[in-house]
């Protein structure tokens, strides 16, 4: 009886490796890629509760309706008013439990490379406030924004935001 042929492995198949989301050194688990995004979109939802009114009581709305360019002040003073309320809805976790509001309902919170809650200055200045800085260059900011988002793809899940802050999310 004749065997039948043998099909040859597929170069373009998937990796059939088993990937862990477990961290060998200190066993903490990493936060899923769409736990993060659901996480990033609570936050940013609940920001916009904040910053759009924001938006129409200062004149921003109106000045860029009426075909005006907001100039560089109005776009410097707009991110910090975004960024004070993002402190004022995330602060108090951010300082506590390395956490904001999306991350605690979610269950992750972010801790340096060894495992601990970050300082809070190191957070709010490297994590949030490097990318709020990078976001008032234009061209510049799509391009952050991009990679930003784009290296969460990496095997260890961090963005260029942790990389710069020196964390990682993890689950509680």
């Amino acid at each position: 009886m004749q065997q039948p042929p043998q099909i040859p492995e597929n170069p373009y198949a998937a990796p059939q490796a088993s990937v862990a989301d477990v961290i060998q050194d200190g066993q903490l688990e990493l936060a899923g890629r769409g736990m993060r995004l659901v996480g990033v979109i609570i936050d940013t939802v609940i920001l916009m509760f904040l910053v759009v009114p924001l938006i129409f009581v200062s004149g921003y709305w109106q000045m860029a309706m009426s075909g005006q360019q907001p100039g560089f002040g109005w776009q410097v003073g707009m991110g910090v008013a975004g960024f004070i309320c993002f402190l004022l809805v995330n602060g108090y976790f951010l300082n506590q439990s390395g956490q904001t509001v999306g991350k605690k309902l979610l269950g992750m919170r972010i801790v340096d490379l060894n495992g601990n809650k970050p300082e809070f200055l190191r957070l709010v200045g490297l994590r949030y406030g490097v990318g709020q800085l990078i976001q008032l260059i234009p061209i510049v900011n799509f391009i952050y924004g991009l990679a930003d988002c784009l290296f969460i793809f990496r095997e260890d899940r961090r963005c260029i935001h942790d990389l710069i802050a020196g964390t990682r999310v993890v689950v509680v």
